[in-house]
């Protein structure tokens, strides 16, 4: 039995069997033709691009039909990467200068571009690497043909191990054979993950060695919550997951009566449970999972979908179905947060060597007016058809807030001389997801109507442990007292000035931590839309002052440690049903 450690990008658990998806890449021999056949060999090349670009027009038009528009612009951007000349003008130039075959030079440019993408530092050009690779097979098919994917061969339930996943694989997915994936590499932002979720399967990501370690028909574990993978899991630990399952099931049904019920304590203090989304079409599952409103409307995975910057008039469109399919229910809408492992600027001439610590999120956009704008203008135009709030990320100064407070009334004014609707007194808010934002909540409580607590970030930078490394992945928790104490502070400073304040971070969405957070004076959690019955039935089954007392407690301890075992404890004696320190969301073979 070996466990390894990865990302974990879609939650929940599946116990099944190992399919190892190959992806040998065969070199072509280089070969020379006579020059005569040059023109021959440009017009196959030419051939093989327009069937290529034919199909993935096709793959598109399918994704919008299953995924939804987000997924279906994966395929536009690898169709708009085939009929970007700087890639397919230099293979028709190789051909004529070098007197190759077509396919030899298609697969030395394309080579080329993916040591481009995957030579770079930021984590978020790698990704872009599958869409190369996925070109690349598409168009040597074309030319000289190549076997079906042995994908094709998947007639039965199991998880894919593969070294990587391209767009187009994950879209093809058997989904009634495919409990899960595990990918070597990968990250958060990886088109792959962003198809997992919306297939809402589990997925972890980053593994490095996996594929060396598995061999077809392996019995494997995937964790999607906790990011474990179990490979050859001895009889004792399968037990475990099966029987953590089967509790699972058998709550199953009383957790879906609580859908349309209100998330209040036995003494009768009502907790608003939000949604955490990152497509517009999610919004239409609010109601399914029980859920109050949109409380993180994570924008910037249009960039990460698409080629280009996504225009005012997409935005709008995205924005609007959003509010629309909300029902009335509150969205809050977070402006761009790209930068860090989302940084979408595939054409920088020098990535940032610390990008956590550099050019991101409300930052970026101060220096990007004209894009912000778009947006903001977008942003605006939607809040005209129903409840919508703007939410400023990584804020770490007052300046920035003012500023960007500023360019909002400057397209606010934009739109009054245009006479666009919009709502005028829409309320903006801030992320507090840094310590000096903690530290200065109650200057910043004077500019804002609300806050929302970032926990992800806020761990990230108070505990100086980068949340996407897993060699300091211990020391990466929540638990920590100068985490709570700063989340502490944040409640009673918007208490003060009687704001709203929600925390939207994974800590929210932890049932391990509700108890704790409501004891500290939370009263809106806003987490991943299938944990919000779990969390609904915890708030439902204990009063305030059990949780205030929990808080105090924690408050006088000065480890991590003893934090997470007393909220363990406490979780596990209150509601032994939901705990055993695995996953609240479960598929089995």
């Amino acid at each position: 039995m070996k466990e390894l450690r990865g990302i974990a990008v879609s939650p929940g658990v599946a116990i099944g069997r190992v399919f190892l998806l190959d992806d040998v890449k065969v070199r072509v021999p280089r070969r020379t033709v006579a020059e005569s056949a040059v023109a021959s060999e440009q017009q196959r090349l030419k051939t093989a691009l327009e069937k290529s670009r034919a199909e993935l027009g096709e793959m598109a038009a399918a994704a919008q039909r299953d995924l939804g528009g987000e997924a279906a612009k994966v395929f536009a951007f690898q169709q708009a990467l085939l009929a970007d000349k700087s890639l397919t003008g230099p293979m028709s130039k190789r051909i004529e200068k070098e007197r190759t075959t077509a396919e030899w030079a298609a697969q030395e440019e394309f080579r080329a571009l993916a040591d481009r993408f995957r030579s770079m530092s930021d984590s978020a050009f790698h990704t872009k690497v599958d869409d190369v690779w996925d070109l690349e097979r598409r168009v040597m098919r074309h030319l000289i043909g190549e076997h079906r994917s042995s994908l094709a061969r998947l007639d039965h339930k199991a998880i894919v191990v593969a070294p990587d996943l391209t767009p187009s694989q994950a879209a093809a997915f058997p989904r009634e054979h495919v409990l899960g994936f595990v990918t070597d590499a990968g990250g958060q932002t990886s088109h792959t993950a962003i198809f997992a979720r919306a297939l809402e399967i589990p997925a972890v990501v980053g593994l490095e060695r996996l594929c060396e370690l598995a061999e077809e028909g392996d019995r494997i574990i995937i964790d999607g919550d906790r990011g474990v993978v179990v490979l050859n899991p001895d009889d004792r630990t399968v037990e475990e997951y099966e029987q953590h399952i089967r509790q699972l099931k058998q709550i199953e049904h009383t957790l879906a009566d609580l859908s349309g019920q209100p998330a209040v304590t036995t003494d009768g203090v009502r907790i608003l449970l939000m949604a955490n989304i990152e497509f517009a079409d999610e919004a239409q599952a609010l109601a399914r999972h029980g859920a109050d409103g949109v409380g993180l409307f994570r924008t910037e995975f249009l960039w990460l979908t698409s080629d280009h910057e996504p225009s005012e008039e997409e935005q709008f469109n995205e924005y609007k179905r959003c509010v629309e399919r909300a029902a009335g229910k509150p969205v809050v809408l977070r402006t761009f947060d790209l930068g860090a492992d989302k940084y979408t600027q595939e054409r920088a001439l020098a990535p940032e060597r610390n990008p956590f610590l550099g050019l991101r999120s409300i930052r970026y956009c101060l220096q990007n007016v004209g894009m912000f704008k778009r947006q903001l203008r977008a942003v605006l135009r939607a809040s005209a058809f129903g409840p919508l709030k703007i939410m400023f990320p990584l804020v770490t100064s007052t300046m920035e807030l003012r500023r960007a407070k500023m360019i909002l009334r400057d397209v606010m004014e934009d739109l009054d001389d245009g006479g666009v609707a919009y709502d005028r007194k829409v309320p903006v808010g801030m992320m507090v997801e840094t310590p000096s934002a903690a530290v200065m909540a109650t200057a910043f409580a004077r500019e804002v109507d609300f806050f929302s607590i970032g926990t992800n970030d806020l761990v990230q930078y108070t505990l100086a442990v980068d949340r996407t490394n897993e060699k300091v992945a211990n020391l990466y928790t929540a638990a920590h007292p100068a985490v709570i104490r700063l989340i502490k502070e944040v409640v009673r400073a918007a208490r003060r000035h009687g704001l709203d304040v929600s925390c939207c971070g994974e800590a929210a969405g932890d049932p391990e931590f509700t108890m704790l957070l409501i004891g500290l004076g939370l009263r809106t959690l806003s987490a991943t839309p299938s944990r919000i019955p779990y969390l609904k039935r915890i708030i439902r089954s204990v009063d305030v002052g059990q949780c205030e007392r929990l808080a105090r407690t924690v408050g006088s301890f000065d480890s991590e440690r003893q934090v997470s075992a007393l909220l363990r404890d406490q979780a596990r004696k209150h509601f032994p049903e939901l705990f055993d320190g695995r996953s609240v969301d479960a598929r089995s073979e």
